[in-house]
C-alpha cells in the first residue's frame, strides 16, 4: 500500500530534526525515516556557535543547552620558540564583545539532537521511524506544478520489506552519502587535499596549563587544536598528521604519539580515549540543492568540509530551520509555494561561503608554526581572531528575494539592522511589567510574523502620536 504524507524527511540528523521541530510546532505531522536502528548515541560534531544558540533560544531550548554545555570563553595561542619548546604567544576572548548575547559552547551532537527530539514530541507527538533505507526518489515534474499534488515517490525498505510513500515535499537530510541526492542524479563538486588530520576525545593527564581552554598549538612537531568538552574532564584534539599519511592506515597509537610530540616540553598521559577517527580534508558542494521545488537537500547532503571551524552541525541545523518555517507557512496556506524558492537562493550562498572559508581556514591551520604566509606566529592569531564573526555564525547575508529587499528599503533609517542579515537582540525593558530582558525573548519561533517599530523617544509627543497611529487596530472586513 502506498502511503501519502505531506512532508517526508529522510534522515534524523541536525537538519532533519530542526525542520521537523518547526513543523511540529505548527501542528504539522511529517514522516521522518532514519536508516539507523535508533537515536544517535555518540555524535562527532560538538561546536555550537552563537547563532545556533540563538536558534535554540527562539525554540525556548537555550537554557537546557547552556546548562549542559562547556562554555568557550577564551582562546589561547601556543607556538614553538627558538629551542623548540611550546610557549604561549597570545590569548583573546573567544567571542568578541557585542557579536551576540549568546555564547559559543561545546556539546555533543547526540545531546543537541535529543533536545530537538524531545521538543517535537512535546509539540505534537512527532517521532522518528528507524531502520528505513531509502532506495529511490522520483519526482513527477508535471504534477509538481499542482499545489495539492503528491508528486514525489520515495521507495524505501525496512526489514526486507519495500514501502512506498507519496509526498508533497521531501527533505534530503541523509548526510554526505545521501541516497536522495544520488537518486536525483546530483553530484558533489569539489576536491580533497593531501592533508590528513586525526581527531580524538580523550581524558588527558598533563601539566599543560591551558588544558581546559580552547587552544591552538603550532609546534615544530605539528599542529593541534584543543577543545575542552562538557563534563570537566574530556578534551578533543584535532591533530595534523605528516604529509603523505593514508587516513585509512592511521592507528590510535599514531595520534597519541603525535599529540605527545606536539605538547613538548609538557607531559601528556592519556588515561582513556573515548572516541577517535582520521580523515582527509575535502570541500565539496552539490551541483543542485532542490528538484522542482518539491525535494530539498540540506546539511551534509549538499555541502561537506573539514570539522575544525565547527560549522558542519551548525550550518546543517540552520538549513533545517530555514526550510522548516517556510514549509510550515506554505502548508498552512500562509504563503505561496514561491516562498520555497528562497531556500536555494539563501542557503546555496551560505554553503558556497562555507566552502571558501573552510579552504582558507584549513590552509591557515596547516601552515608551519614558525611562519604563516611569510609572517610570524602573531599573524596566525590575528587571522584566527578576524575569523571570529564568521565562526560565530553571524556573517550570513541573504540576497534580494520575495522576502528581502534592499532596493525597496531605506538602510539609513536603521544602520545597525543590515538588510538581509539576522535580526540582532538587545537588552530592553518590557513596558507592561518593567522586566529587563533580551528583545529576542519577545520573538519566539512560533510561525507568527511580527512588526517591530522603532518609535524613538516616546516622551516626544510627535513620536508618541505616530506610534499610536501605527498601533490602532482596524479589523479586516
Amino acid at each position: 500500500m502506498v502511503q501519502q504524507v505531506d512532508v517526508l524527511i529522510c534522515g534524523s540528523g541536525s537538519a532533519g530534526l530542526c525542520a521537523a521541530a518547526w513543523l511540529a510546532r505548527t501542528g504539522i505531522n511529517c514522516k521522518i525515516l532514519e536508516k539507523s536502528s535508533g537515536p544517535m548515541q555518540l555524535g562527532q560534531a560538538d561546536g555550537v556557535q552563537c547563532r545556533t544558540v540563538e536558534v535554540f533560544e527562539s525554540f525556548g531550548l537555550a537554557e537546557d543547552l547552556l546548562k549542559a554545555a562547556y562554555h568557550v570563553l577564551e582562546v589561547v595561542f601556543w607556538s614553538s620558540d627558538a629551542e623548540g619548546n611550546l610557549v604561549r604567544t597570545n590569548r583573546t576572548a573567544d567571542t568578541m564583545p557585542g557579536l551576540s548575547h549568546q555564547p559559543h559552547v561545546i556539546l555533543n551532537q547526540a545531546h543537541i539532537n535529543g533536545f530537538l527530539l524531545d521538543d517535537m514530541h512535546r509539540s505534537n507527538g512527532q517521532r522518528v521511524d528507524y531502520d528505513y533505507s531509502v532506495k529511490s526518489v522520483q519526482v513527477d515534474s508535471t504534477a509538481a506544478a499542482q499545489t495539492d499534488a503528491y508528486p514525489v515517490t520515495v521507495t524505501t525498505e525496512k526489514d526486507g520489506v519495500e514501502e512506498v510513500f507519496n509526498a508533497k515535499y521531501v527533505l534530503g537530510c541523509d548526510g554526505a552519502h545521501s541516497s536522495v541526492r544520488r537518486s536525483l542524479g546530483y553530484k558533489m563538486v569539489g576536491d580533497s587535499t593531501d592533508a590528513v588530520w586525526g581527531v580524538m576525545d580523550v581524558y588527558p593527564r598533563t601539566d599543560f596549563p591551558d588544558i581546559r581552554r580552547k587552544a591552538t598549538l603550532r609546534s615544530n612537531s605539528g599542529n593541534l587544536l584543543l577543545i575542552p568538552r562538557e563534563g570537566g574532564s574530556l578534551a578533543r584534539f584535532y591533530i595534523e598528521l605528516p604529509h603523505g599519511t593514508d587516513s585509512k592506515s592511521v592507528k590510535l597509537d599514531d595520534l597519541h604519539h603525535a599529540a605527545r610530540q606536539i605538547f613538548h616540553p609538557y607531559t601528556l598521559d592519556i588515561a582513556d580515549t573515548f572516541w577517535w577517527s582520521a580523515y582527509s580534508i575535502g570541500q565539496r558542494l552539490a551541483d543542485h540543492f532542490s528538484k522542482d521545488n518539491r525535494v530539498f537537500l540540506t546539511g551534509d547532503a549538499c555541502h561537506t568540509h573539514s570539522p575544525k571551524a565547527g560549522q558542519g552541525m551548525n550550518v546543517s541545523l540552520q538549513d533545517g530551520y530555514n526550510i522548516g518555517w517556510k514549509l510550515a507557512a506554505v502548508l498552512k496556506g500562509r504563503a505561496s509555494t514561491e516562498l520555497l524558492r528562497t531556500y536555494n537562493l539563501e542557503r546555496e550562498k551560505v554553503a558556497a561561503d562555507l566552502i571558501d572559508f573552510d579552504r582558507s581556514f584549513t590552509k591557515l591551520f596547516s601552515s608551519k608554526s614558525s611562519t604563516t604566509n611569510g609572517h610570524g606566529p602573531e599573524y596566525f592569531a590575528q587571522q584566527f581572531i578576524k575569523s571570529g564573526q564568521y565562526t560565530a555564525g553571524l556573517t550570513a547575508k541573504y540576497e534580494d528575494s520575495m522576502i528581502t529587499s534592499v532596493s525597496l528599503s531605506r538602510q539609513e533609517l536603521a544602520k545597525g539592522l543590515v538588510i538581509g542579515m539576522r535580526f540582532p537582540s538587545a537588552q530592553v525593558v518590557r513596558f507592561c511589567d518593567a522586566k529587563a530582558m533580551q528583545l529576542a525573548k519577545a520573538l519566539p519561533a512560533d510561525s507568527r510574523w511580527r512588526v517591530v517599530v522603532f518609535g524613538g523617544n516616546l516622551q516626544n509627543p510627535a513620536n508618541a502620536e505616530r506610534l499610536d497611529k501605527v498601533c490602532i487596530h482596524r479589523p479586516v472586513r
